[in-house]
């Protein structure tokens, strides 16, 4: 069933940081970022009342989506009749989907509530080796921060971590004015595209521990921040100890966690 103006229109809540998107060139737009390379399944976070998803359902592909919002998933099941059984009706960061989707790869896609938006990144981090794609649009500032290089004021734990494993793309920035309601901030689209081969060379959880306790003091030098490895004064000595955090890029951060590894 298409998208019908008339029907009773789902209202945004502020707890769930909503902002529905009501532009439809945008949601095409953002529909179009997937590669569909690597998957047959695609899942939406936060679909809201179906913008983007129509759009997805298009596409030669199996979309599922996961929605917090009661009204929502009434809207969705009225509205989008052949959805309806892979509408799941949970909390995408508590969810275990592989329920839905057995250790099948699938691509995350969405117009994110800005409020629970690194989280979802975090969790599609976790699960890398099920998810070979992801895009979709934050609060510009964070679209920008995951994407951003050494150097840059804004890079930073996301940036690193996210780089780690997938290619990051900047896509491009939506106004708020084509939400309702509007947001206070623009909006950025972003797509990351899972490296070919993402496994590192040093112990993962490890890796994590270093760069998050890095950035925590993200003006002091590693030799500071890192205090609480313990590290060997011969270790400390090594000329990447004097640099902070936002001057390494991503294959210095795995060779300094290398270090840390044999030092321990």
């Amino acid at each position: 069933m298409a998208y019908n103006p008339n029907q009773h229109q789902v209202k945004a809540k502020k707890y769930l940081g909503q902002h529905f998107l009501n532009d439809e060139s945008v949601a095409q737009k953002i529909a179009d970022t997937l590669t569909l390379k690597g998957y047959k399944n695609v899942l939406e976070i936060g679909p809201g009342m179906g913008v983007l998803t129509k759009y997805l359902l298009k596409k030669d592909i199996t979309t599922y989506v996961i929605e917090i919002d009661t009204e929502s998933v009434e809207y969705l099941q009225a509205s989008y009749l052949n959805l309806a059984p892979r509408i799941i009706e949970k909390d995408f960061l508590k969810y275990d989907l592989n329920t839905v989707f057995n250790q099948e790869p699938f691509a995350i896609i969405g117009n994110f509530p800005y409020n629970i938006s690194t989280q979802i990144v975090f969790k599609t981090l976790e699960m890398r080796d099920q998810i070979p794609e992801f895009s979709g649009m934050f609060q510009k500032e964070v679209a920008q921060r995951i994407c951003s290089k050494e150097g840059s004021k804004v890079y930073g734990i996301l940036s690193v971590l996210a780089q780690a494993y997938y290619d990051a793309e900047y896509l491009f920035t939506v106004p708020p004015d084509v939400f309702n309601p509007p947001p206070k901030v623009e909006s950025g689209v972003l797509r990351l595209i899972r490296k070919k081969d993402y496994t590192l060379p040093c112990d993962d959880a490890l890796f994590f521990r270093v760069v998050k306790t890095a950035f925590q003091q993200r003006r002091k030098t590693l030799r500071n921040s890192l205090k609480t490895f313990n590290l060997s004064d011969n270790l400390k000595a090594n000329v990447i100890f004097g640099k902070r955090p936002e001057q390494l890029n991503v294959q210095e951060f795995i060779e300094l966690t290398q270090l840390i590894e044999k030092d321990v």
